[in-house]
């Protein structure tokens, strides 16, 4: 649950974070070293890694949870070290595990939050009744939080940073282990969260997600942001295209890759499928001749088709592993 206040939505002409050189220590793991972000204000920023690779460490310094040993960093023109004050009142934040009291009800919960951020007992729970009837706990309102289902205790947790509408709302994995109902109502409130003007500051490592819902991405790796765009932007940069290719006898694949190799002149890579294999590929007239090949070679295939780089061949291309990779550092202190 995050501090807020009562601040207007950002400004598109402004930036709401700026960070140069962040860099953080944890013994001998660098978990930030020197990390360079810039976000603009209004839109879903995705921040893209694996774990381990210093993506909540990095929301911890931006939240003023935890001082940087080295850089600098300011949020809505402040200053997140010299004041932590100011930073905590434009903000909300919702971590990786839910923060609410299991003892008491969703309404409970909320009502108690309220009154702590100064509304009377009558405002808090007209606010609150109002959160959760817009994620569909209305219903549940009156249970304890003990009794929810881990999606319904994601979306209270979101929601309980919402009691004032924070003009950034940082959101740390918050879909980690909800099926995928679950997972699609959270998406919901993070794009009804943009959509009225509230900065969304969004870490994954979840592809689909940061395709689905992030204006902007950025990638992080070993405490460095390594590259930054839009999905769109980043897709490119690796190429034109990716032909995706499933030979009928597995036998074959082998045979498919040195034709294909050949033909467009390129790496190809294996696909877990003992029967897929993959290509980047910047001239597509290539793919119609590798076709031809194919089939010249008696190599049948029940697939081929070509079609736009997805953001896992991009992290992939970029950091030579895949986002599922797990960190050799501690990953509560250090993602």
């Amino acid at each position: 649950m995050g501090t807020q206040t009562t601040g207007g939505a950002g400004d598109t002409d402004t930036l709401a974070i700026t960070a140069r050189g962040l860099v953080k220590v944890f013994g001998e793991t660098r978990a930030l070293d020197g990390l360079d972000l810039t976000v603009p204000a209004g839109g879903v920023h995705g921040i893209l890694g694996p774990n381990g690779a210093g993506k909540t460490t990095a929301l911890r310094v931006l939240s003023t949870l935890l001082q940087a040993d080295e850089g600098t960093a300011e949020v809505l023109g402040h200053d997140v070290a010299s004041e932590p004050e100011k930073v905590r009142g434009r903000i909300g934040l919702t971590g990786q595990y839910a923060s609410v009291d299991e003892e008491l009800t969703g309404l409970e919960n909320l009502i108690l939050l309220g009154r702590l951020l100064g509304y009377t007992h009558v405002q808090a729970k007209t606010r609150s009744r109002q959160l959760l009837a817009a994620v569909g706990l209305a219903e549940a309102a009156d249970r304890q939080a003990k009794t929810y289902s881990g999606g319904m205790r994601r979306r209270l947790d979101i929601v309980a940073g919402l009691i004032v509408t924070p003009d950034v709302m940082y959101l740390d994995e918050p879909t980690t282990g909800l099926d995928p109902r679950s997972r699609n109502q959270v998406w919901n409130i993070v794009r009804t969260l943009a959509a009225r003007g509230t900065t969304v500051m969004l870490t994954t490592q979840y592809l689909d997600e940061a395709d689905q819902l992030a204006d902007r991405i950025a990638v992080i790796d070993h405490g460095k942001v390594i590259a930054e765009g839009t999905p769109g932007e980043l897709k490119a940069s690796i190429g034109s295209g990716v032909l995706r290719v499933r030979v009928l006898d597995p036998e074959q694949r082998f045979s498919a890759v040195r034709v294909l190799t050949r033909v467009l002149d390129t790496d190809i890579q294996l696909e877990s499928d003992p029967s897929s294999l993959t290509a980047r590929v910047d001239h597509t007239g290539r793919v119609i001749q590798g076709v031809n090949e194919l089939l010249r070679e008696g190599i049948a295939t029940t697939e081929f088709a070509l079609g736009q780089p997805t953001l896992d061949e991009v992290f992939l291309a970029l950091t030579g592993h895949p986002t599922e990779k797990t960190g050799t550092t501690n990953d509560k202190s250090t993602r």
